[in-house]
């Protein structure tokens, strides 16, 4: 079927399903990303909306946006996902509209699911991108699409948020190519002896008590590495945003490094951001600008491994989650030993600290 576009910032469309068909739409759901230097300090507000931050910190984040033109690259990406989705779907079906809506930038949820009530659809499907249980993660993006349901009207459509993946061979092949890439950048002589680390954005101990992120952080690391062949590997955080009175996931990354100098010569490492699906700015300033410079300043050769982003095994894993959902007896894939996340969150399911 030929890809049609409705014209709209939020909306790819291709034929409408079925009438029996249980789904008649997929939403895309993501973070948010300013695209002009006038956006970032209106983003930066509504990420930090009744969060007790500084608005010094604000303002520092924001210059970190500066260094990039004040754009993230991470809409840009949310582009890429979605026209990979559409192609992916007018290939191989099933036929489902994709819309797209962020929680904090433009194309906003609330305009999102209300050109969704326009447009009649009545029972959507939604992928976020985000494969770990946590209160930001999962819990706080399916109140997200409740407030824009509740906002749109008694005709907004229901909205089932598709489950989690960290364990899924759809993220974890893919991201175990990556490593392995990355680990190719470093000379052969060396290969065996670099680090590899693991890193994840942060979150308050009290939010990490009442969820499962560090766990199935754990375990996609294991399964990312058993991919590769690796035995040795650290999972560590970065990006903690609270105030230094509230305690955190540890251990921070650049502690995490200036310790694995201080434990014996080091050459290489190569550090894999597991936590991210899509290049960011806690990525492409956290990672490439100031780990990258601590690392110069120790010595280290540091490779940085890519996203899985748009990899085509990613995009074919959304579209069998889809069909779990559609097909009663259909394959649940899963590694390791926790098996598949469950289709509905149960009530207690990633708390806010």
């Amino acid at each position: 079927m030929n890809e049609s576009n409705a014209g709209s910032e939020g909306h790819s469309s291709f034929s409408v399903p079925h009438s029996s068909f249980p789904y008649d739409a997929l939403l895309l759901v993501s973070f948010g990303g300013p695209e002009k230097p006038d956006d970032v300090i209106p983003f930066l507000e509504n990420v930090l909306r009744g969060k007790d931050v500084p608005r010094q910190r604000l303002l520092e984040v924001a210059g970190h946006y500066e260094l990039f033109g004040g754009v993230s690259p991470l809409n840009a990406q949310n582009r890429a996902l979605l026209a990979a989705l559409v192609h992916e779907l007018n290939r191989h079906g099933p036929h489902l509209p994709v819309y797209w809506g962020n929680r904090n930038w433009h194309p906003l949820l609330e305009d999102t699911l209300q050109e969704m009530t326009d447009d009649g659809v009545r029972r959507a499907l939604a992928f976020v991108t985000s494969a770990f249980a946590s209160y930001s993660g999962c819990r706080q993006y399916r109140e997200d699409i409740q407030r824009a349901r509740e906002k749109a009207g008694l005709n907004a459509p229901q909205v089932d948020k598709l489950r989690l993946f960290y364990n899924h061979p759809g993220f974890i092949e893919p991201q175990a190519e990556r490593v392995a890439a990355a680990l190719a950048e470093i000379p052969a002589e060396r290969r065996a002896a670099a680090k590899v680390v693991y890193t994840a954005h942060s979150i308050p101990l009290a939010m990490a008590s009442r969820c499962a992120y560090q766990e199935q952080l754990q375990e996609a690391c294991r399964l990312v590495s058993e991919g590769v062949g690796l035995s040795d590997w650290q999972l560590v955080f970065q990006s903690r945003s609270g105030p230094p009175s509230q305690p955190w996931l540890e251990p921070d990354l650049g502690d995490s490094l200036v310790g694995l100098c201080a434990a014996g010569p080091i050459s290489d490492v190569v550090i894999v951001p597991i936590g991210f699906l899509s290049e960011h700015v806690e990525i492409v300033y956290d990672l490439d600008v100031e780990i990258a410079a601590l690392c110069g300043h120790l010595g280290l050769n540091m490779v940085r491994a890519g996203v899985v982003g748009t990899h085509a095994r990613f995009v074919t894993m959304i579209r069998e989650m889809i069909l779990e959902r559609i097909e009663p007896h259909g394959a649940r894939l899963a590694l390791g030993k926790h098996g598949p996340s469950p289709d509905v969150c149960p009530p207690d399911c990633c708390l806010p600290g």
